[in-house]
């Protein structure tokens, strides 16, 4: 699936059969950047604060988290994972930006539960090239909250690490359950 693929007209507000969801997308930004006025932010967050959630659309992190434009750095990914990739962001957010705190989402029934490290295999059998990067799936969400927030605490690229904390989402409930980091 991509962002150019054809979509079937719908409710109002949908795209017509001839737009694709690029489209839709550019023609919303016109709106918005015609009402647009510069809020006078630069990119450091005024909470100090990084968030690093997993991708899945049904997160509306701003809203489950009280926050406003301005407020945090929002690092996503599959899974909500700290990944070396996030590492990367998240020193930068740190040492350049001045955050101070770490936020980890994960959320109840992850897609990232049904998958293995097949999928890169089955990836590799379809392309012939080996991905570069590990799945990083897994079973138990608590313990991957947990994983992740061993990474944070452990990199030597972080200069705040005593302010993590580990929640998961439920989807069905919009709550936030913390995880115990022992």
């Amino acid at each position: 699936m991509t962002t150019s693929a054809a979509v079937p007209s719908g409710p109002e507000g949908a795209i017509t059969s001839d737009g694709t969801v690029t489209d839709r997308l550019v023609e919303a930004n016109q709106g918005y950047a015609a009402e647009f006025t510069d809020p006078g932010m630069d990119a450091r967050p005024v909470l100090q604060v990084a968030v690093v959630a997993c991708m899945d659309a049904r997160l509306d992190l701003h809203a489950a988290l009280g926050l406003e434009l301005g407020d945090c750095h929002t690092i996503r990914n599959a899974g909500g994972v700290v990944t070396d990739d996030v590492i990367r962001s998240l020193t930068i957010s740190q040492r350049a930006l001045g955050t101070r705190s770490i936020v980890l989402i994960h959320h109840t029934g992850c897609g990232m539960e049904s998958l293995t490290e097949d999928f890169r295999h089955d990836l590799e059998m379809e392309v012939g090239q080996r991905p570069a990067w590990a799945v990083e799936a897994f079973r138990d969400v608590d313990q991957d909250v947990r994983q992740s927030m061993q990474r944070v605490r452990t990199s030597p690229f972080l200069l705040h690490t005593d302010n993590v904390r580990g929640f998961v989402f439920d989807v069905r409930t919009g709550l936030l359950r913390e995880v115990d980091p022992a």
